[in-house]
C-alpha cells in the first residue's frame, strides 16, 4: 500500500521520541538551553509539547482519539515516557488500519486544506525538529548519546569512518523495563581517535 511508509515511519519515530527523553536524568526537566530565558522549552516543557500537541494533530487534523488525557498524572521522566508510548501505541494501531483512501482525503491544517498524507509528513518533521533540541540540550549537559538514526561521536564517530549505530535498548518494550529499574543501555564506545567531521581533517 502506498502509505504504508508513513505508518513504518511513526512506528519508529515514536520509539525514537521516548530513547531521547530515556537520555536525560529526572533533575535535567526544569533545565533550559539558557537558564534565565524563557523563551526556550526546559526538558519537561518539551515533554508537555510533545504529548499535548500530538494528541491536538491527531485529534483534530486526524480524526484519532485514543480517549486518554495526554499528560500523565504524574510528571515525572518515567511517567512521561509511559504515557507517551502507550498513546503513540493506540495512535499507531488505529493508523494501521486505515485505507488508502483516508490517507488521500482532506482534512483542516490550521487554517488550509491538506490531504492527511501531508498532515501526517509534516507531523513526523515537527516531532523530529523538537528531538533535535533536546539532543542538542543533552549536549549542552555534557550526556553521551545513542543513536537516533545512525551513529553519534559516543557509539565511535562518524559514518564514514564505518561507526556502528548503538541504540539505548533494543526495542520499546526492553526500555520502558530498562527505565523502570533505573537504566540499562546499550554501553557506548566513546568517540575514538578521529574528529567529528566530514572535512577529512580529523
Amino acid at each position: 500500500m502506498p502509505y504504508d511508509f508513513l505508518v513504518d515511519a511513526y512506528a519508529t519515530e515514536r520509539i525514537k521520541v521516548v530513547s531521547v527523553w530515556s537520555e536525560f536524568r529526572d533533575d535535567d526537566l526544569p533545565v533550559r538551553p539558557h537558564l534565565s530565558d524563557r523563551r526556550g522549552r526546559s526538558v519537561l516543557e518539551q515533554m508537555v509539547h510533545q504529548c499535548v500537541s500530538e494528541d491536538l494533530w491527531f485529534r483534530t487534523m486526524l480524526g484519532i482519539d485514543v480517549g486518554a488525557p495526554p499528560l500523565p498524572a504524574a510528571e515525572t521522566r518515567l511517567e512521561f515516557i509511559k504515557r507517551y508510548a502507550e498513546d503513540s501505541g493506540r495512535r499507531l494501531a488505529a493508523l494501521e488500519a486505515k485505507p488508502d483512501s483516508w490517507w488521500e482525503e482532506e482534512t483542516t491544517f490550521f487554517d488550509v486544506a491538506r490531504s492527511r498524507a501531508w498532515v501526517m509528513t509534516r507531523r513526523l518533521s515537527h516531532t523530529a525538529h523538537h528531538r533535535g533540541q533536546q539532543m542538542a540540550m543533552l549536549r549542552m549537559l555534557g550526556r553521551e548519546l545513542h543513536s537516533a538514526y545512525g551513529p553519534t561521536a559516543d557509539t565511535g564517530g562518524l559514518m564514514v569512518n564505518r561507526a556502528p549505530t548503538i541504540y539505548a535498548y533494543t526495542d520499546l518494550d526492553a526500555l520502558l523495563r530498562g527505565e523502570a529499574d533505573g537504566g540499562a543501555k546499550a554501553a557506548l564506545p566513546g568517540p575514538g581517535d578521529k574528529a567529528a567531521t566530514e572535512r577529512g581533517n580529523g
